[in-house]
């Protein structure tokens, strides 16, 4: 999850506490990464909560380094080694991921554990409203999103060398029980929903459970659309990225649907006409991908639960992002906004909840 202001795209100067020894980079990248060659240049993305991301420019391309910020760091957070894994099983498919070039573990090289990947050209939409695109081409980005997570849930995870990325079976649950871990490890405010929403979650899991390859936080803002055509181009932040239930993946790409308005945080579809713009219902949507991965489409009451368990995971997250500010790891200087974002969604959640049957 990345602040609204700043673009992917975007690069700054490295900041001060995530500078590195370009050279000691350079030398491991040209006994490391076919075809590099130095000298090199490092610039920082601009946004983004969780790992520094740099442009590294050279003679012989660009590249992105995607590696740990130094600090205290929760358990299973920043989990650049799971990055690369996935990057490069996907690498063996079409599906659209920049090229995984090389993992590093030793912390001499730049500070911290990272890793190397091709950077690839497009556009990233803050706002899923996708404000500079006709209505037509908002419709091909929409259906293009649908149609490549619909992709990524067909793959056979084990030819692919992903059986241990996760654990297959439970994801709702253990998804529950990761993110109340956090949440509590995190907490800076008592929120009387999310209590009440780590308890009903895990007793009332859907009924239904199978297991593909899940990204985790597959939306607009971590997608690459292409430079000129409303397609996806590239699939970024694979942080998240496990074993799990398909339909959680697609009911949190949904999320503009559904979510609260905030007074920050990215804009959603609140009280917009989505004919008008292209988009379709969100159970339009949701029928369009369930056609295309031959399954058939969640319940009303199963629909509630999904969403449910997707804003309580925002929140979840948004509040471990607080207590990155609080312990003095978080990457982005607005960090701390997302505070006002946790009581709306906690309480979108658990009416969600009680839409499903919680009382």
């Amino acid at each position: 999850m990345s602040h609204p202001k700043v673009s992917k795209g975007e690069t700054v100067e490295v900041l001060e506490k995530h500078q590195f020894d370009l050279k000691k980079l350079e030398e491991y990248m040209e006994a490391n990464v076919e075809g590099f060659q130095g000298p090199a240049t490092a610039s920082q993305f601009a946004g983004g909560q969780s790992n520094p991301t740099y442009k590294i420019e050279s003679p012989s391309g660009a590249y992105v380094m995607r590696r740990k910020p130094p600090g205290k760091l929760l358990p299973s957070a920043h989990a650049v080694d799971r990055e690369f894994r996935v990057i490069s099983g996907l690498n063996k498919t079409d599906f659209p991921v920049p090229k995984a070039y090389v993992h590093c573990t030793d912390e001499s090289i730049a500070g911290t554990e990272f890793f190397i990947m091709s950077c690839e050209p497009g556009r990233v939409f803050w706002d899923p409203t996708m404000p500079d695109l006709s209505p037509e081409e908002r419709a091909a980005a929409y259906d293009s999103m649908n149609e490549v997570l619909a992709r990524l849930h067909s793959y056979d995870y084990v030819a692919l060398g992903l059986e241990n990325h996760g654990r297959p079976g439970n994801y709702f649950g253990r998804q529950i029980s990761r993110w109340s871990k956090q949440y509590v490890a995190s907490e800076t405010q008592h929120v009387e929903e999310m209590n009440k929403l780590m308890e009903w979650l895990p007793a009332n899991n859907p009924t239904t459970d199978e297991t593909t390859l899940v990204h985790g936080d597959y939306s607009p803002h971590n997608i690459l659309f292409h430079p000129t055509e409303p397609r996806v181009q590239a699939v970024l932040d694979w942080e998240i990225s496990t074993l799990g239930h398909p339909l959680g993946d697609l009911t949190y790409l949904c999320m503009n649907w559904y979510g609260p308005k905030t007074t920050a945080g990215r804009p959603n579809f609140a009280g917009l006409d989505l004919s008008e713009l292209g988009i379709p219902s969100l159970r339009e949507y949701i029928d369009t991908y369930c056609e295309r991965a031959n399954r058939p489409s969640p319940t009303d009451e199963e629909l509630h639960y999904y969403k449910a368990y997707n804003l309580f995971r925002s929140a979840a997250i948004l509040q471990g992002i607080i207590g990155r500010v609080r312990d003095g790891t978080a990457n982005d200087p607005n960090a701390a906004a997302n505070a006002e974002r946790v009581i709306p969604l906690s309480k979108a959640a658990w009416d969600e909840a009680v839409l499903a049957g919680a009382s």
